[in-house]
């Protein structure tokens, strides 16, 4: 996304009272951003490459919630 990173979106969603569940899957896996993207209202944080079975069990928990 050019003019804003996922998390900046997210915490927008957030603030504005949305509950829809977000999963973020990126190729960038740095320290700490599991849990920033916890604290910012994601379901779950996942790196690529992604499995088929790792992606379904995500959204399996994420539509629990």
């Amino acid at each position: 996304m050019p003019d804003m990173v996922g998390l900046e979106v997210l915490r927008r969603m957030r603030d504005l009272g949305s509950d829809v569940p977000v999963i973020i899957v990126t190729g960038f896996d740095e320290p700490g951003m599991g849990q920033r993207c916890q604290h910012a209202g994601a379901a779950a944080y996942l790196t690529k490459p992604v499995s088929r079975p790792e992606l379904r069990a995500a959204i399996r928990l994420a539509t629990l919630r």
